[in-house]
């Protein structure tokens, strides 16, 4: 089986600072679409995005200008099902945020179950230039994927982006 890892890089450039911060949108509504994996609640006003680099799954950010909140819900598909090591993908993750010119400072690492699969959660500081976002990042792994559920912010906003994502990661149901 092979992962492409850019498949799970974010992209944070998105979200360099600007302008007065949106106000988060706390309203979660069920969704479910029969190519996922699993459903989730998600904010009712915010916008799917395809940002275009291949990536499976569920993209939204919180505004269509800059600077928002954006979440990102992507798996991919297992060819069988073997277990991957979490700590080798976190690590490897890393490796292609350092690539990115950015500043990488890891804030946490920890496990972290959501809808009853097992994972590892990593949150990040990024620098440089005129961009200071946080990113947020699980992955886990079950019998037929592995998912890489991220959030990135500007960094004022970032609390009470990562409350949001954890509501909606309460919700999660995997298939």
């Amino acid at each position: 089986m092979t992962f492409r890892r850019s498949i799970l890089l974010t992209t944070p450039l998105l979200l360099a600072s600007g302008a007065l911060a949106q106000t988060v949108q706390t309203k979660l509504t069920p969704f479910s679409d029969a190519r996922l994996p699993f459903s989730i609640s998600a904010p009712t006003t915010w916008y799917g995005i395809d940002l275009g680099d291949g990536a499976v799954g569920l993209s939204m950010v919180s505004a269509k200008t800059k600077p928002a909140t954006m979440i990102r819900l992507l798996f991919a598909e297992k060819d069988s099902g073997e277990k991957v090591n979490l700590t080798t993908e976190a690590d490897n993750y890393e490796t292609d945020l350092k690539a990115s010119n950015l500043t990488v400072k890891r804030l946490s690492s920890k496990e972290a179950t959501y809808g009853g699969v097992k994972g590892l959660e990593r949150e990040y500081q990024l620098t440089g230039g005129n961009t200071d976002v946080r990113l947020r990042v699980w992955f886990g792994d079950n019998a037929k994927n592995l998912f890489s559920f991220q959030l990135t912010d500007t960094a004022p906003r970032y609390a009470a982006a990562s409350d949001l994502f954890s509501k909606m990661l309460a919700t999660v149901k995997f298939r």
